[in-house]
């Protein structure tokens, strides 16, 4: 699956990086400490979280994860925008908890 059509599939809203949609999903991490993502999201991942400050690019580029999706209806600063831009990472966006957005997009990985 591509995160383009994650995005479709689960009516995700696109704030940057649309340069990424055509990414490859490998599957998903959950979690709102950097330091528990740098320790096992994986390359090709989704992370799902409620942070939206630029330090989430920086973990989000070392991992290599193909997408961040914010939760709760949350938007990410400005500046994280811009840097969503030059790395290619889309960040995306739902009105759904990380429970459920999690719950969903694993379905959709192993249905």
């Amino acid at each position: 699956m591509k995160v383009s059509d994650l995005v479709k599939a689960l009516d995700l809203t696109v704030f940057s990086g649309n340069s990424g949609l055509e990414k490859k999903i490998t599957g998903g991490y959950s979690s709102d400490l950097l330091s528990d993502v740098m320790g096992n999201a994986e390359e090709g991942h989704v992370w799902i979280t409620l942070q939206t400050h630029k330090n989430i690019m920086a973990v989000a580029s070392l991992k290599e994860v193909s997408a961040i999706i914010l939760v709760k209806n949350l938007k990410p600063e400005e500046d994280v925008k811009t840097i969503s831009n030059d790395e290619e990472i889309p960040i995306l966006g739902t009105t759904l908890d990380a429970f459920t957005l999690a719950g969903k997009i694993y379905a959709m990985l192993n249905g």
